[in-house]
């Protein structure tokens, strides 16, 4: 399977003279996540000596102020921490106009002038920690004034990247228009779309799990596949930040996403190698065989006060009488060969009674059983959070003189298997295949236009209200209609049956 243009040609770290620039570096989201993850591969040795680290925002502030802002989201080894903030620094200048930009050209032009070897590759990713209604602008102002590289040495090996953040657009009009105007600055081959959840280490899993174990094929499919829940819960509201999430709403803030990434990476087929373009063929291939999500099969919720915790309309920051549903649950249905007839559930809620994200197969029941089994079906779940773990439900016979049965599982939690490993946040593993230039676990247009296609129509339909979330309580399940939207795509729950992780979270 693997031949010479399945491998990137990734360099030495030590040969290149790499600068990221962090656009939004006063956010929070630089802050929490931008940044922590450059440190964690800088302390690790992933990035090269070679390294500055260079934040642009509008915020008045000096390199020191950025640096103590940055220090208590950074965790390990004071010298580490302070070496690596040694190579941050910090330029003030607007998201418009062209100014901050020239004085941005002119740092990184003295920078990149002052290496010693004028043969080594230079290296510039731009990773905008930024709203995406400033996107247009801020590339604008970087297409301009920051893409030459004016090395002496004119290295086709240099490069220019940007990352941008989710979420592409509210709608597929809307994608489509934010597609088209980076397009006509930078080539699909420079643009990085980030979606974090691609970079999780139970999603990378995913395809290796699939394709380079033969027993996993043989049952892949609808002959022996009842269902399919991908779900997302978390079980803390919006927490003052309401007014963000109500601009969106869960199925934009998570389903069309995170959870199409995930479905998408199921239901694909075997890639012809693993150059990130052919697995990004299968996935944007898988997707637009999916018919588009239907009201009547979706359900929608809003989570409301419960005792002493306040609802969702209760929060100062969501408009009153806001109708953003909280929590929704839609079934999907893959029309192909492989999958005809299996429902796809992606579920996702907020204020729910766990925090977890997992992808559950559920087979369909042993045919004329020998044993009592009822209610022991099958189920392949894989963990992505908390607790990483790939576990697989089956039907043992109870220990004793009886011959009784129940579900245990064969079980591999990371906690346990690889107790001691570190696991790479998803930030850091996706910063770092942008610097390689692996656009694998990156969202390419044409299949963000195949998933905005699924879910455009139910949004518009939404949008006019044509479905209106029901109230559910904080800490439960979600809105009962969740159940029965799950009983009607044939998900039978085990009611002898809890998952006990073999280590502790």
């Amino acid at each position: 399977m693997a031949s010479a243009r399945d491998t990137m040609p990734f360099c030495d770290p030590s040969g290149i003279c790499l600068t990221v620039v962090v656009l939004g570096a006063s956010g929070d989201l630089a802050k929490k996540k931008t940044y922590p993850a450059l440190y964690a591969l800088y302390h690790r040795g992933f990035l090269p000596p070679n390294l500055r680290v260079v934040g642009y925002a509008r915020s008045a502030l000096t390199d020191e102020d950025l640096r103590s802002r940055l220090k208590g989201f950074l965790k390990g080894e004071e010298d580490s921490i302070d070496k690596f903030l040694a190579s941050c620094s910090y330029v003030r200048g607007e998201y418009n106009g062209s100014e901050g930009y020239e004085k941005l050209q002119e740092i990184l032009l003295q920078r990149e002038g002052e290496m010693m070897c004028p043969s080594q590759i230079v290296g510039r990713l731009f990773y905008l920690a930024l709203p995406p209604s400033v996107y247009p602008q801020v590339c604008t102002g970087l297409r301009h004034n920051c893409t030459d590289l004016d090395n002496a040495a004119d290295n086709p090996k240099n490069w220019i990247r940007i990352i941008v953040e989710k979420p592409f657009g509210k709608d597929l009009q809307s994608s489509e228009q934010l597609a088209d105007s980076l397009g006509a600055l930078f080539p699909e081959d420079q643009l990085y779309r980030i979606d974090h959840y691609l970079g999780k280490e139970l999603a990378q899993n995913m395809t290796v799990m699939r394709f380079a174990n033969t027993f996993y094929n043989s049952w892949w499919h609808r002959d022996y596949i009842s269902n399919v829940q991908i779900t997302f819960k978390e079980n803390f509201g919006t927490q003052g930040r309401g007014g963000y999430f109500d601009q969106f709403g869960i199925i934009r803030d998570v389903i069309q996403n995170h959870l199409i990434q995930l479905l998408a990476l199921v239901a694909m087929e075997k890639p012809v190698s693993l150059h990130p373009d052919d697995i990004r063929d299968e996935k944007t291939r898988v997707l637009r065989c999916i018919a588009p999500a239907t009201v009547e099969d979706t359900v929608l919720g809003q989570y409301v006060a419960t005792g002493d915790e306040p609802g969702y309309l209760d929060d100062p920051t969501v408009p009153p009488g806001s109708k953003t549903p909280t929590f929704a649950a839609c079934t999907l249905y893959v029309r192909n060969d492989r999958w005809y007839g299996v429902p796809f559930v992606l579920k996702a809620g907020k204020a729910l009674n766990e925090r977890k994200a997992e992808v559950r197969i559920q087979l369909k029941p042993t045919p004329a059983s020998l044993y009592l089994s009822e209610g022991m079906r099958n189920e392949f779940v894989m963990r992505l959070q908390p607790g990483e773990a790939i576990y697989m439900k089956t039907v043992v016979k109870k220990p004793g003189l009886e011959m009784d049965t129940e579900m245990s599982e064969l079980d591999l939690s990371y906690t346990k298997r690889y107790s001691g490993v570190h696991i790479p946040e998803a930030y850091e593993r996706l910063i770092l295949d942008a610097i390689r230039g692996d656009q694998q676990h990156f969202v390419r247009r044409d299949e963000l236009r195949a998933a905005w296609a699924i879910f455009t129509p139910l949004l518009h339909q939404i949008d006019e209200g044509a479905l209106t979330p029901e109230p559910y309580d904080i800490g439960s399940r979600g809105p009962a209609s969740a159940d029965a939207l799950l009983a009607r795509a044939g998900f039978e729950k085990g009611a002898k049956y809890t998952w006990n992780p073999s280590a502790s979270m």
